[in-house]
């Protein structure tokens, strides 16, 4: 197990890697109970989601483990899950089949990029600054999840953000996982993000924030899987979607949002789990991007919207997961919680706010490498860093960077600095923001 990933060699131990992977699995344990509450209204049955939801999760995590041998973690994203079923009632008539197979080809043209060399041929090509303003705008971005999901910032009255209910039951889980997390790793408590989370799941049972299992073991479900080649009209749902410009265009979207998402997330990750380089490149990037980009088709395949990296992989890289090793605990844990999804769901969002916004907090160290001094390169950063919070999308965020990069680089008389690439990039975004 050391020699297969380099354990010793990354200076972590298996103990380590496998308490890294549990925390990584109970930061994102929610989404075995928040995909099917999310698709189930278009027909898709809940308990077949649960199920495919689990085995997707856990399937392409293991991969990325063996693969990428780095601790990030796969499963549905939230956001696309949501636009699948919104689309699937306005674009694609009612049937999910459909709607799932312009996830499945927006996975295969993405996998073809990378394999092409695209995908990270544009990684390559962003500056610097960016991506440690990339970093930082994550940081902020969990951060702004984890205190969403406790309800400790909520929709103000009359402002768009607010504090909280402070005598909420969520909110108050929410302040002992924060302060039980940071109280534990200011005293270099090895598990510090584990315990955070496991503390809050306990104190959240008289709180009621904590439910009972509704039983112990669920059956395996397989409904919801092979939708791209299931019958929509008398032709299979994905030669619907190759002869519709509509969903076409909905596809490219998809593409763009998953494109710079995973780049942005495994930045991030890179970052907690020390294999970002010193000029902010992601060690086994390729491979990453390769199993991120198969994972989305895989999602779309088994009806569970797209499968993606997730940033929440940051929180056990954080707790000292270093291989993928992690991801292969965070995988086989979502196996097992495909028979076992009563008990995995009392994982209340709230107990993780504590994990996810102290990530946030040791993320925010990457400000202090951008020359704030220089408008060319602190403003396209600021857009990335204030963006992806505020718009609640890295993509968008990440966009809105790229092309203030371009602009300021133009009326500075510094065009000859950008790259072909970032050109593509920002165009490509320009397209993404109009038909959005």
């Amino acid at each position: 197990m050391d020699e297969l990933f380099h354990v010793s060699e990354r200076k972590s131990t298996i103990g380590t890697e496998l308490r890294a992977g549990l925390t990584t699995f109970l930061a994102m344990a929610y989404i075995i109970a928040v995909n099917p509450a999310v698709l189930s209204g278009v027909g898709i049955d809940a308990g077949a989601l649960a199920c495919a939801t689990c085995l997707g999760a856990g399937i392409m995590t293991i991969c990325m483990g063996i693969f990428a041998n780095r601790p990030l973690a796969c499963a549905s994203g939230l956001g696309v899950n949501a636009m699948i079923a919104g689309i699937t009632t306005t674009v694609c008539g009612g049937d999910w089949h459909v709607a799932m197979s312009v996830i499945f080809l927006e996975g295969v043209v993405i996998l073809l990029l990378v394999l092409c060399g695209l995908r990270e041929a544009i990684m390559d090509a962003i500056p610097v600054v960016l991506r440690h303003a990339i970093s930082v705008g994550l940081g902020l971005f969990i951060a702004m999840i984890g205190l969403c999901d406790a309800g400790i910032i909520t929709a103000g009255a009359g402002t768009l953000v607010g504090l909280g209910d402070i005598a909420s039951p969520t909110f108050i889980v929410g302040i002992i996982s924060i302060v039980v997390t940071v109280a534990l790793a200011s005293r270099n408590v090895p598990g510090s993000l584990l315990i955070g989370i496991i503390v809050a799941v306990i104190a959240g049972i008289p709180l009621g924030v904590t439910q009972a299992p509704t039983g112990i073991i669920a059956p395996l479900d397989f409904s919801s899987i092979g939708g791209p080649i299931a019958d929509a009209g008398g032709v299979p749902a994905i030669v619907k979607v190759l002869t519709d410009p509509a969903l076409l265009v909905i596809s490219f979207s998809l593409l763009m949002s998953d494109f710079f998402d995973t780049m942005g997330t495994a930045m991030a990750v890179a970052k907690q789990g020390e294999f970002l380089t010193d000029d902010g490149n992601v060690e086994n990037i390729k491979e990453i991007l390769i199993v991120d980009s198969a994972a989305a088709a895989v999602g779309g395949f088994m009806g569970v919207s797209s499968i993606t990296t997730f940033v929440e992989s940051t929180s056990g890289a954080a707790d000292g997961g270093r291989t993928g090793l992690t991801s292969v605990t965070t995988g086989v844990l979502f196996i097992l919680a495909a028979f076992f999804s009563p008990i995995v769901t009392i994982v209340s969002s709230a107990a993780t706010c504590g994990a996810l916004v102290y990530v946030g907090y040791l993320m925010m160290s990457e400000a202090s490498e951008i020359d704030w001094s220089d408008v060319s390169q602190g403003f396209p950063a600021f857009m990335i860093v204030a963006g992806v919070p505020f718009t609640y999308s890295i993509s968008a965020g990440i966009g809105l960077g790229f092309i203030a990069y371009v602009i300021v680089a133009l009326f500075k008389g510094e065009a000859s600095k950008i790259k072909p690439l970032m050109w593509i990039a920002a165009l490509a975004f320009l397209v993404y923001f109009f038909v959005a």
